[in-house]
């Protein structure tokens, strides 16, 4: 397979571990080690004490896969397979499509997203997200227009990166009512799942909807736990996920097993650690939100309805490359340019998951009245 090089990626690799801050980055506050197995129960920290680093089971400790069916409603451990998030799109990918099929996908998006069926020869159709009376919003009827004979795939992420942004119910019902009605799998991107900032706006998860729903989540972000390089892929559809397990064979194989120990703690633990993680990205949109009202001349700000994510527009006078560059110059804080999603309009996004975020922000705001 040949495969473009992923640019947000590589935007990170330059400048995330040399720039002094980071404000774009989408994981939430991680969590100490130390901190975890203090919140670890009996049972886990019997496993922990006793563990031995030899290989552990393809779809996962079935423990594990217990703690994960509980985030679902119709889920049993046998609907799932644990892997690392990024792993997760690739295999999934390639067992559903084939080349000459056809893929819709939300625009902007996690380049994977697009990038694997593109390299796997698939025609990708880009669903795009379009500002309306300053809020993001999907075209439902686009959905239904693009779909074609060969359409395999439909791809969503709720909530949205780098947008935050999350449909009405009647939306969401109608997009799995299209996939269902034309016999389309509907792969979700369900990893800020739980960063929602209403309860009208979580939605049940697609997996437990579609039979061929197939889910995305993990510990990356609502958890803030991306150093342990655990997330998942479920759905209902048992031949399907039986495929996924086997393609696994020809990527990492098995899972770590430290990692799969202390994901079970956090996933016990899970109100806890998702509740501090809200509460922090609660204050930290407020202080932006602040720093934008004082600078309005030069933003925009869009409210995102959920995630650690958001993806404000800096006025066109300013080119958002130049913006990012100076930033990193002269404040050593690193901002993500909305063209490295490939995506018009002078946008940027914004981490708001950070302990030092609005450390960051008076950073900011100097460099805006110094340059701006």
């Amino acid at each position: 397979m040949k495969i473009n090089d992923f640019n947000l990626e590589r935007y990170f690799a330059k400048y995330e571990f040399t720039t002094r801050y980071s404000l774009s980055s989408s994981d939430c506050e991680s969590v100490k080690v130390s901190d975890l197995l203090q919140m670890a129960d009996k049972e886990c920290l019997d496993l922990w004490q006793n563990l031995r680093l030899g290989y552990t089971e393809t779809k996962g400790h079935l423990l594990l896969r217990k703690e994960i069916s509980g985030l679902y409603n119709e889920i049993t451990p046998e609907d799932i397979t644990v892997m690392a998030p990024e792993e997760g799109i690739f295999v999934a990918m390639n067992v559903l499509l084939n080349p000459g099929g056809h893929v819709i996908v939300l625009d902007p998006a996690y380049q994977s997203l697009s990038e694997i069926p593109e390299a796997i020869g698939c025609e990708v159709t880009r669903w795009p997200m379009k500002l309306r009376n300053n809020q993001w919003d999907l075209d439902i009827g686009f959905l239904e227009e693009t779909i074609k004979e060969n359409t395999k795939l439909i791809i969503i992420n709720f909530p949205h990166n780098p947008t935050g942004f999350i449909p009405e119910a009647e939306a969401f019902k109608s997009i799995i009512d299209i996939a269902q009605k034309n016999n389309i799998y509907l792969f979700s991107d369900e990893m800020y799942r739980y960063l929602e900032f209403s309860g009208t706006y979580r939605h049940e998860s697609v997996c437990d909807l579609y039979e061929n729903g197939i889910v995305l989540s993990g510990l990356s972000k609502s958890f803030g736990l991306p150093g342990l390089r655990i997330g998942w892929i479920v759905t209902r559809n048992r031949e399907l996920i039986k495929k996924i397990e086997n393609f696994k064979d020809y990527t990492t194989i098995c899972n770590s097993a430290l990692s799969e120990i202390i994901s079970i703690i956090a996933l016990r633990n899970r109100d806890r650690i998702i509740g501090r993680n809200q509460d922090l990205i609660s204050g930290n949109l407020l202080a932006l939100k602040s720093l934008f009202a004082r600078h309005k001349n030069l933003f925009t700000w869009i409210e995102p309805r959920g995630s650690s994510v958001s993806f404000p527009k800096l006025s066109e006078e300013i080119p958002v490359d130049d913006f990012c560059r100076k930033l990193i110059e002269q404040k050593s804080i690193m901002l993500l340019p909305g063209n490295i999603f490939d995506y018009p309009g002078n946008h940027f996004r914004v981490g708001l998951g950070k302990k030092d975020f609005q450390e960051i922000l008076v950073e900011l705001d100097a460099f805006l009245n110094e340059f701006y």
